[in-house]
């Protein structure tokens, strides 16, 4: 397998999926349709709809449209967090996947607004897998996936990871707190995303804790690569500002052990979520090695 053309096919399929959802920029309200659009299809790893998409290959989903509303809403949601965390209020970013961000080119109000239009968007856009649910076993498991979706964004995952990080902002954390807003800041949408993949594909219950699980170590593992790459990169690398921990004055996994002891720790938790893919895979006698393959480059990569 040449896992950089394999990546490249997934990502051009995930940019398609998401043109077709992205509404027109016509009528009175033209301007959010842009601001929406600006932000959306900039760019990006598109790694969350990715996850759903591998994970319900992993536990043999043979009904791949009825992800596809979930993979472009998993996209918004995600996007929506970004346009709000660069706002002025919040970490006050000019740059984004390369580009300005979205209260730079269209001001802070309509970037606020982007943000809520793109959160709204995307429950209308995950919503319209039922219409594409062929039997009642797959029409709950689609109401099963929209609960994970209203969840894991929400203030008990994601929102409720970045109100502590705002709390807390200048002051010196420890490992557990810093973990916890790791797990709900960044991790919960990856939990989020191969939940409703395992979900739409069937799997049980122990399962689905097992994705959870392994979901959460990639996100923290994300997440420290993250940090990592914010001191050791560049703009121009990176599209986005670097150092901006060191001028918002967070505490990171690279100011806690260094570069090389937050490497190490990257590391460990990608080992322990492929140790469970792994597990899983012989459990259920399943398989993806695409999947094994983007977690290990997920932790090395330089972007």
């Amino acid at each position: 397998m040449d896992f950089k053309q394999e990546l490249g096919k997934r990502t051009e399929a995930i940019e398609n999926i998401l043109t077709a959802c992205t509404p027109k920029e016509e009528g009175y309200q033209k301007t959010i349709f842009q601001a929406m659009n600006y932000s959306l299809m900039a760019g990006g790893k598109r790694l969350r709809p990715m996850l759903i998409q591998e994970t319900y290959r992993l536990f043999g989903g043979s009904h791949e449209a009825v992800i596809h509303p979930f993979m472009a809403a998993i996209e918004m949601i995600h996007t929506y967090s970004l346009i709000h965390d660069d706002l002025p209020a919040l970490d006050n970013d000019e740059y984004r996947r390369g580009r300005k961000t979205s209260h730079v080119v269209f001001g802070e109000a309509m970037a606020i607004l982007a943000g809520d239009a793109l959160l709204n968007y995307a429950f209308e856009t995950a919503s319209k897998a039922f219409n594409l649910a062929e039997n009642m076993e797959e029409f709950r498991g689609v109401a099963r996936a929209m609960q994970i979706l209203s969840a894991k964004p929400g203030i008990y995952g994601m929102i409720g990871g970045q109100v502590v990080d705002v709390e807390l902002e200048g002051r010196p954390l420890d490992k557990p707190v810093l973990d916890f807003i790791h797990e709900m800041k960044t991790s919960a949408l990856i939990e989020c995303s191969m939940m409703i993949g395992a979900v739409l594909a069937g799997a049980d219950e122990v399962s689905l804790n097992k994705v959870e699980q392994m979901a959460k170590n990639i996100g923290i593992s994300f997440q420290i690569q993250d940090d990592i790459l914010d001191v050791t990169s560049t703009l121009e690398v990176l599209g986005k500002q670097t150092h901006s921990d060191e001028k918002n004055h967070k505490t990171t996994y690279v100011t806690l052990f260094g570069i090389d002891g937050a490497m190490a720790e990257a590391e460990r938790f990608s080992n322990e979520a492929i140790g469970l893919l792994e597990e899983m895979s012989e459990e259920k006698g399943m398989e993806n090695p695409f999947l094994v393959e983007l977690i290990c480059q997920l932790v090395h990569r330089e972007k």
